[in-house]
């Protein structure tokens, strides 16, 4: 399939894919909770920043590689989880994970995915599974098992999850998890005919409904199955007791997701946790909730430099990759972006989108005077409209 030439950057395969996924899709990847105030001051945080470029630089050896977390990876850009993408593309999960493998950047399962963490493995063997867990030392003893056996050595914990989110936006679509037809569903799709046949029917002919295959240690309900206590049953007990013992019993890595305080970035240090990654999930959980970038430079200053702290949120180009970089951020991982383009052209579009980025990092470094990642750094960002140092990113 030939991508259209007017793909050049995240925001055209937004567009593209708005036209392509019926509204209940579109909306369920794109939206975040309530007012989606933290969802547009994601974005809008980038804006506030502003850089001071440095001139007659040798840039003509540039390297955006990275080490983290005793990997090497190609480019500070990761895949961050993303479940329920069976409704975006065929085999998404998969997709992703190739990708990811093939550009040699993070990807990270998602518990809520829906094909198996252990196939996922295979296409991509350094890929980290992120956990909904419960409040229950035996549940993750047996999803920690079977990571184990598969040999995945990343697990990421999701700690901004305790409840479900006030997501009225998908509430006004008709879209609910379980997921359930109604008229008007079944209208939206049958106006969308291309998703209609290449997504859903697609999907129930290869592989029945999508199923919550990684939520647990065995196969899970399908996305339109009411369970006994819910899928989120027992969140709402999960404590630094849990993250205490999981440190104990798993001997690979062990990351937080959903730090947005200081004070929780010590505490995941203290009891050895590897990295944390500084985000809101997305705009999807706590409405009003600070941005992860404005979040992000306290944090780092709260555990130090050499802890890795990585951050997601709001990421739609290279700039805003290397402002994340600049403010201490070890990787910066994406969500929405790489879901466009595997919606509007499958591997292909995911492909791309990986492509843009990386590109628009490395142009972008060479134009700041930046060879390597090292020399991306808060000495080359000021605040917009303002004079000389913000205080909630300076050194």
């Amino acid at each position: 399939m030939g991508l259209q030439p007017k793909l050049l950057s995240v925001q055209d395969y937004e567009r593209s894919a708005r036209r392509r996924l019926p509204k209940a899709v579109f909306e369920y990847v794109r939206g975040g909770t309530e007012d989606e105030l933290a969802l547009n001051e994601n974005r809008l945080i980038f804006n506030q920043l502003v850089f001071k470029a440095r001139g007659l630089r040798e840039v003509s050896s540039r390297n955006q590689a990275i080490e983290v977390l005793d990997s090497t990876y190609d480019s500070p850009l990761g895949f961050a989880p993303t479940g329920v993408n069976a409704i975006v593309c065929h085999d998404c999960d998969a997709l992703l994970a190739s990708a990811a493998a093939r550009a040699n950047i993070p990807h990270i399962i998602s518990g809520a995915s829906n094909v198996p963490l252990e196939r996922l493995a295979q296409l991509n063997p350094k890929a980290w599974y992120q956990g909904y867990f419960p409040g229950d030392t035996d549940r993750i003893k047996k999803i920690a098992d079977r990571l184990h056996t598969a040999q995945i050595g990343t697990i990421v914990v999701t700690i901004d999850t305790c409840v479900g989110a006030n997501r009225e936006n998908n509430q006004r679509n008709d879209f609910t998890i379980p997921f359930q037809l109604t008229p008007r569903l079944m209208l939206s799709g049958l106006v969308h005919p291309r998703w209609l046949l290449q997504v859903f029917a697609k999907t129930l002919y290869r592989s029945g409904i999508p199923r919550f295959v990684n939520m647990y240690d065995t196969m899970g309900p399908a996305i339109t199955e009411n369970t006994t206590d819910g899928f989120r049953a027992g969140r709402d007990k999960l404590s630094w007791q849990h993250i205490r013992w999981l440190r104990d019993y798993w001997q690979g890595k062990l990351v937080l997701k959903g730090v947005m305080h200081p004070e929780d970035a010590r505490l995941a240090k203290s009891l050895g946790v590897d990295a944390v990654i500084v985000s809101n999930h997305g705009g999807r959980q706590l409405d009003s909730a600070i941005a992860p970038l404005q979040a992000l430079p306290e944090i780092v200053r709260a555990v130090g430099k050499q802890f890795p702290v990585c951050m997601d949120g709001g990421i739609r180009r290279g700039t805003d990759v290397l402002k994340a970089v600049a403010l201490g951020a070890s990787l910066v991982f994406m969500g929405r972006p790489q879901l466009y383009g595997a919606a509007v052209a499958q591997q292909q579009g995911v492909e791309h989108i990986i492509e843009i980025m990386r590109s628009e990092i490395d142009r972008n470094m060479a134009l700041l005077g930046c060879a390597t990642l090292a020399d991306v750094s808060t000495d080359l960002l000021a605040l917009s409209g303002g004079f000389g140092h913000s205080g909630w990113f300076s050194e």
